[in-house]
C-alpha cells in the first residue's frame, strides 16, 4: 500500500499543477499550440514526455522479456522518426502553420487538400487514437494491479480520469508544464533503477550469464520483434498529430530543430533501457503470467523501495504524459476539424474549447471500455494505431509538403488504398508480414504509388 500512496499524491501533483496552469490560459491559441511560444527546451521536454509513454516503457520492456534485446528497435524507431521530422517536415510545417494560423493536422490537410481529406483524417484517426490510449490505460493498469492488486477496470479509470483532469484543465499550455516534472521523475526513475537492477541479477557478467548465446541476444531481430518495427513506427513518428501539433508550438525554426532533435537524441539513448529492464525481470522471474507485469513487477519486488517507488512513478508518468498527447489529439481534432469545421464555423474560442473538453472526457471513456473489453495487451493496442497512423497521413502530408502536384483525389486515393492494402496483409498473414514486409511497408508504399499516379493523371487545382 505504500507504493499506492506514493502514486496517489503523486498524481494528485499533477492534477493540482494542471489546474494551477490553466488559470493563465487565454483562448485556443493557448489550449492547442501553447501560444506558439514553446523554446527547444520545453518543446524537447514535452515531446519526450509524450513518446516515453506506456509503449516506450511496459510495453518494450515486455517485448524485451519476450524477444530479448531487438526490443530496443521500438522506441529506436521513434527515434529515426523524429530525427527525420526535425530536420525536414518539422521546421516546413511549422512555418506554414505560423503564416496561416493552422491548429492541427486537419488544418493542413485542408489547405493543402480539402476539406473531404481533412474529414476522412480525423475519423481515421480518431478510430485510431483510442486504441493507443486504451494502451496507456492498460499499462497504468499493469502498474496498479502489480503494486496494489487492483483489478483492470478500476486501474483503468484511475488512469483515465487523472490524465483528462490536467488535460481538459488547460490543454496543451497545462500539459506542456505536467509534462516537464513528468519527463524528471521519467529519466530519474530509469536511471537509478537500471544500476540496481544489473546488481540484484549479479551485473553484467551474471546478466550475461542467465541466458545462453543465441536469438535472445541479437540487436537485429528475434521473434516479433526487430527492425520491421522502423516501418510501422518510423513514418508514424514523422507525421503524428500529436508530435505535429506541438511542432506548430515552436516559436521559430530552430527551436523544431534543436527541440524535435534533442527529443530524437534521448529517445535513442533510451531505447535499450527498458528491453534490458525486461530481461532482468525475466532472468529473476522466468513465470510470469503476462509480459507487460514485467517492470512493474522488477521495479516492486526486487528494488530498494524508494528507488522501486521512483521507478513505478516513473512508468505511471510515461503512461499519463502519453495518455494526456492522446486526448489532446482526440480534443483538438474533434473540436477543430468537425465541430467547427463541419457544424459551427462561426464558433468562438469559448465553445470550441468547451467541445474540445467535451471529446476529451468522451474520448478517454471509449479508452476505457476499449481497454477492459477489446484489446489483449500494450503492444496489441499500440501496433494497431501506429500502422493506421503511418499508413494514412504519411503520403498526404509529405507529398503535400515537399510537392506541388497531386489535389484532393490524390490524397484520398493514396489514404484509401494505402489502409486497405495494410488491413488486408495483416488479415492475411496473421503476423503482419507478406513476402518478408511488414504491413506498414507495403501500405505506405502503395499509398505512394497511387497518390503519383493520380498526380499525374489529375492535374492540381491552382492556388
Amino acid at each position: 500500500m505504500a507504493y499506492l500512496l506514493v502514486i496517489v499524491v503523486y498524481s494528485l501533483a499533477q492534477i493540482g499543477l494542471g489546474v494551477w496552469i490553466a488559470r493563465r490560459m487565454r483562448g485556443t491559441t493557448d489550449f492547442f499550440v501553447a501560444g506558439r511560444k514553446l523554446g527547444p527546451g520545453m518543446l524537447a521536454a514535452t515531446l519526450l514526455a509524450a513518446n516515453i509513454g506506456a509503449g516506450s516503457t511496459v510495453g518494450a520492456a515486455g517485448i524485451g522479456f519476450r524477444d530479448g534485446l531487438a526490443a530496443w528497435w521500438w522506441v529506436g524507431a521513434a527515434a529515426i522518426g523524429c530525427g527525420v521530422l526535425s530536420v525536414s517536415v518539422g521546421p516546413r510545417i511549422r512555418r506554414i502553420a505560423a503564416e496561416h494560423d493552422l491548429k492541427t493536422v486537419g488544418d493542413f490537410l485542408e489547405w493543402r487538400y480539402d476539406q473531404r481529406v481533412r474529414a476522412a483524417i480525423a475519423v481515421l484517426l480518431w478510430f485510431g487514437t483510442l486504441f493507443i490510449l486504451a494502451g496507456q490505460l492498460l499499462a497504468m493498469a499493469a502498474v496498479l494491479g502489480t503494486i496494489a492488486g487492483i483489478g483492470r477496470a478500476a486501474a483503468c479509470g484511475i488512469g483515465a480520469v487523472v490524465a483528462t483532469a490536467y488535460f481538459a484543465a488547460g490543454g496543451l499550455k497545462s500539459s506542456v508544464a505536467v509534462n516537464v516534472l513528468q519527463l524528471s521523475v521519467k529519466l530519474a526513475g530509469f536511471a537509478v533503477a537500471l544500476p540496481l537492477a544489473l546488481a540484484a541479477v549479479g551485473g553484467i557478467s551474471g546478466f550475461h550469464h542467465a541466458f545462453p548465446p543465441g536469438p535472445y541476444w541479437s540487436a537485429w531481430r528475434n521473434g516479433a520483434s526487430g527492425w520491421q518495427y522502423l516501418a510501422a513506427l518510423g513514418p508514424a513518428f514523422i507525421v503524428s498529430p500529436g508530435i505535429v501539433q506541438k511542432v506548430y508550438a515552436g516559436r521559430d525554426d530552430r527551436a523544431v530543430r534543436l527541440g524535435v532533435g534533442m527529443n530524437a537524441l534521448v529517445l535513442l539513448l533510451f531505447a535499450p533501457v527498458p528491453p534490458i529492464l525486461g530481461m532482468i525481470a525475466r532472468a529473476l522471474h522466468p513465470h510470469l503470467a503476462a509480459a507487460d507485469n514485467a517492470l512493474p513487477t522488477l521495479f516492486a519486488a526486487d528494488l530498494p523501495f524508494w528507488v522501486g517507488a521512483l521507478g513505478l512513478a516513473a512508468i505511471f508518468s510515461a503512461e499519463l504524459s502519453a495518455a494526456d498527447a492522446l486526448l489532446f489529439m482526440l480534443s483538438t481534432s474533434f473540436s477543430q476539424d468537425i465541430y467547427k469545421r463541419f457544424f459551427r464555423p462561426a464558433a468562438g474560442d469559448a465553445q470550441v474549447i468547451a467541445w474540445a473538453r467535451l471529446a476529451a472526457f468522451t474520448g478517454a471513456l471509449l479508452a476505457f471500455v476499449m481497454a477492459v473489453v477489446v484489446t489483449k495487451d500494450v503492444i496489441d493496442a499500440l501496433g494497431i494505431f501506429y500502422v493506421l497512423l503511418g499508413v494514412s497521413l504519411f503520403v498526404p502530408i509529405v507529398a503535400g509538403l515537399f510537392t506541388g502536384r497531386g489535389d484532393a483525389t490524390a490524397a484520398l486515393c493514396a489514404i484509401a488504398g494505402g489502409v486497405l492494402l495494410a488491413a488486408a496483409v495483416q488479415w492475411r498473414s496473421r503476423s503482419g508480414f507478406l513476402y518478408g514486409l511488414p504491413s506498414a511497408m507495403w501500405g505506405i508504399g502503395l499509398a505512394g504509388a497511387t497518390y503519383m499516379i493520380a498526380a499525374a493523371l489529375i492535374p492540381r487545382r491552382s492556388a
